[in-house]
């Protein structure tokens, strides 16, 4: 992979090829705080082809807060490189004005203030608005969406996903792959399947049963003359970070060789570009770049990165497009004669006060909403602290969730999964049961009660960070570390596996965890059949209905070392 110093020096050299990123022109414009929805979608048009790429909507159909991550930490040769930068640093990399439109929607600096000065970003209306925008300047355009679509809010819990499934159709996806739609469970799927007017791409998803390919793994498109192989590679580890019951009739894996016979496959049908749509993370498709040939693009997806430049590693470019319906990815491509001879990228935000919104769009929105929209916007409570989750370790709204399986379930310790996926409150807004269904919903959110040793909880925390920071890619299996309440530890991310925890003290008494000591336990999500317990969002609304307003401290329980 080459740095980024080198990238740029390669891009200038060879501008008359290449073209630049587009997101440092609006940038300048940024920083003068005047935006509009022209400048936001100004794009000098380039080359033969055009990508559009969104991801990781997780249902959010409305606009959101979504507060970028202040921990992400890379290991190995991750290290230092994007994604793995944050806050300032990122700001300095990609040449950001502190306090900027793209300083408040790539960063997690001084959020709440931005927040109010910004506004929400998202919403699929508009996300509708840019997409059209992009497809009447190039009708030969092409849009894909990277999965983690369907779930994710209260109104796609109640549907099984036909909001999500209804909006996505009226955008016009042309392809997509999976991740969390798989939580819904093999029936659901595939009933939806089945309905798409488009292909559910899966290269890596085999029969379980057959050992052979299962679903659909690239569609070839015929776009103002060239043909363009659209490979899709479904989230590799489903049975591990995921219920494996739920789907038991087909399995996945990364199937580094599998990929590269469907790229020769494809290539030997003299397909002008290949572009895989993936959703194995950023780290693991940057190792994948490096070891399979004959990728051009691969548009990324998983790990909810939003990266304002192409990387490259080799001849391949991967491009990020972040999360929750924060941005929408365009990449122009000049292909000739079998090859990518240069490309220009713009990740556009979507700032909810400044593009217009679709009205088709707008209105099937709230025609999907309409019979739930009494419970969704029930006021539980007010929240006097930032909520947000996404980071490697402990964030607000996770702090909030331990809180509440802590005292409804009556635990010493609370865990909660380190999922990326769910909205931000802002200090002083009203907590609507849309809210907190924004951060816990999901087809196994059951709170069980049970008793651990002090050991068995030293193994999970092991277990988890192992797959967040094996320095191999290709074995980070899970999403951010495993969120703990009534305890605190420390993690050194350097160490291997078995070493990296420590220090794990009750909180309640001050002592040390005892291996041999049993506690009680409570959490949610747990990949297990048969889980029994209330769900999660009517804990967290019974707890917060108690609280009325809630008001959380810093927490400085865990503590993080060997960056």
């Amino acid at each position: 992979m080459i740095t980024r110093r080198e990238f740029l020096q390669a891009s200038l050299a060879a501008s008359a090829i290449y073209g630049a990123s587009g997101f440092g022109n609006w940038s300048r414009l940024a920083a003068q705080q005047a935006l509009t929805q022209d400048q936001l979608l100004q794009f000098d048009d380039f080359g033969n082809l055009t990508l559009i790429h969104i991801t990781d909507i997780h249902a959010q159909l409305k606009p959101i807060w979504f507060r970028e991550p202040e921990w992400n930490i890379g290991v190995g040769d991750a290290k230092g490189q994007p994604p793995h930068v944050v806050g300032r640093a990122f700001q300095d990399m990609f040449g950001i004005a502190p306090g900027s439109p793209d300083a408040y929607a790539l960063t997690y600096e001084d959020f709440a203030a931005l927040g109010q000065a910004y506004g929400r970003m998202g919403g699929m209306d508009r996300v509708a608005t840019v997409v059209k925008a992009i497809r009447a300047a190039r009708p030969d355009s092409i849009l894909l969406d990277g999965g983690d679509t369907w779930q994710g809010s209260m109104t796609s819990l109640l549907t099984k996903g036909q909001d999500c499934v209804n909006v996505m159709n009226a955008l016009g996806v042309e392809a997509m792959t999976s991740h969390w739609e798989w939580t819904l469970g093999t029936e659901r799927v595939n009933e939806i399947v089945e309905s798409l007017p488009f292909p559910f791409l899966g290269a890596n998803i085999f029969d379980a049963e057959w050992d052979e390919p299962a679903f659909e793994p690239y569609r070839i498109f015929d776009k103002g003359g060239l043909r363009i192989a659209v490979i899709g590679q479904a989230f590799p580890y489903m049975p591990i970070a995921n219920p494996r019951w739920m789907f038991p009739e087909y399995s996945f894996g990364i199937r580094e060789e599998r990929m590269q016979a469907v790229v020769d496959e494809v290539r030997a049908e003299g397909v002008d570009l290949v572009v895989c749509l993936s959703h194995n993370g950023f780290d693991v498709d940057k190792k994948m770049a490096s070891r399979v040939t004959g990728i051009d693009v691969i548009l990324t997806g998983h790990t909810h990165d939003a990266i304002p430049e192409p990387v490259l590693v080799g001849q391949t470019i991967l491009i990020a497009s972040g999360s929750h319906g924060k941005f929408v990815s365009r990449v122009d491509l000049d292909v000739q004669g079998g090859k990518m001879l240069g490309f220009r990228h713009k990740l556009i935000p979507i700032f909810s006060d400044v593009i217009t919104p679709d009205a088709e769009m707008a209105a099937l929105i709230d025609a999907e909403r309409a019979p739930f929209k009494a419970q969704l916007e029930e006021k539980i409570g007010t929240t006097d602290s930032l909520l947000y989750r996404r980071g490697n370790f402990q964030g607000t709204w996770d702090d909030l969730i331990c809180d509440a399986v802590r005292s409804e379930r009556d635990v010493q310790i609370a865990l909660s999964p380190g999922v990326r996926w769910g909205a931000s409150l802002l200090p002083g807004d009203a907590i609507t049961r849309e809210d907190i269904h924004n951060v816990t919903s999901m087809t196994y959110g059951q709170v069980y009660r049970t008793e651990m040793t002090g050991e068995t909880i030293k193994t999970v925390l092991e277990d988890v960070a192992d797959n967040i920071f094996n320095p191999d890619p290709y074995y980070q299996q899970g999403g951010d570390m495993v969120r703990i309440g009534g305890m605190g530890f420390a993690c050194d991310v350097s160490k291997p596996i078995g070493n990296r925890i420590s220090d794990m003290v009750l909180l309640e008494t001050g002592g040390a965890i005892d291996p041999a000591k049993s506690y009680t336990v409570g959490g949610w999500a747990s990949v297990n059949e048969g889980t029994e317990g209330p769900q999660i969002w009517d804990v967290v609304e019974a707890h917060i209905r108690k609280l009325g307003t809630v008001r959380l401290e810093p927490n400085p329980s865990v503590t993080v070392t060997g960056i």
